[in-house]
């Protein structure tokens, strides 16, 4: 019996990471979860397996060089990538906007989805049908006001989706974009915020149903699992309630 696929998920340890290894893993994928926090990844590995799926934990800030090559010596072959780790900080404008913000939204979300793509592109290549998975977000083709940061880190994240996927046409390696807009989950709008739970809570204020973690990760499987000469290049997934980064239908 062959063994299963493998598929790597950064930013595992919560959200829409978390929700994809589950999924991927019922798929029928071995999902490899990384994070900076190992004791939600192990938890979550313990999960799945428990389940009677295939899932490994293994600790990685994707923004370390040298520990994401160490953590590619690993694989022979790597059949999937999701790079969801990434994230926002702050709202605020141009004009006052933290440099230090900005330069870390950038690291994580551009240079952690860089790191990791090129140190297992070698592996995804070698499984003879690999997919890369950026997930970027709506930020990543609109701007709007307090996002400056954000949305120039996920406009990098976009074009390296776009980028790649022109210079490694021919080979066996498709390049999937899913740029999610207003998600629910635990963490993010706090973690902008700074864990000030009031101003995160006003993200969504009035909305009924924004997307969960679960319907992201439901989109990113159906992609991954299309036959290999389908090659789903941007998935825009949205609320019914947003009609834009800007434009939110909300009951107040």
């Amino acid at each position: 019996m062959a063994p299963s696929p493998i598929a790597v998920v950064t930013g595992a340890s919560s959200g829409i990471g978390a929700a994809t290894a589950r999924s991927l893993a019922e798929a029928g994928y071995r999902v490899v979860l990384t994070a900076r926090r190992e004791d939600r990844i192990e938890a979550l590995a313990k999960e799945i397996n428990e389940a009677g799926h295939q899932a490994t934990a293994y600790p990685l800030d994707v923004t370390d060089r040298a520990a994401v090559d160490e953590f590619a010596t690993a694989f022979k072959t790597v059949a999937v990538l999701v790079n969801n780790a990434g994230g926002a900080l702050g709202a605020d404008p141009v004009a006052t906007g933290d440099p230090a913000d900005w330069r870390t939204m950038y690291e994580t979300n551009v240079i952690g989805t860089l790191n990791l793509t090129q140190a297992l592109l070698p592996r995804l290549e070698a499984s003879g049908d690999g997919t890369v998975v950026v997930v970027s977000s709506t930020a990543g083709h609109g701007t709007y006001e307090g996002g400056g940061g954000y949305v120039a880190a996920k406009h990098g994240a976009h074009v390296l989706a776009e980028t790649l996927r022109l210079e490694i046409v021919g080979r066996p390696v498709r390049v999937i974009e899913i740029a999610p807009g207003m998600v629910r989950t635990d963490e993010f709008a706090l973690t902008r915020f700074g864990g000030d739970a009031e101003k995160a809570a006003k993200v969504y204020q009035g909305v009924a149903e924004p997307l969960t973690a679960d319907d992201v990760a439901d989109a990113i499987t159906w992609t991954v699992t299309r036959p290999s000469h389908v090659n789903i290049d941007l998935l825009v997934v949205r609320p019914r309630a947003q009609a834009s980064n800007s434009k939110v239908h909300r009951d107040l």
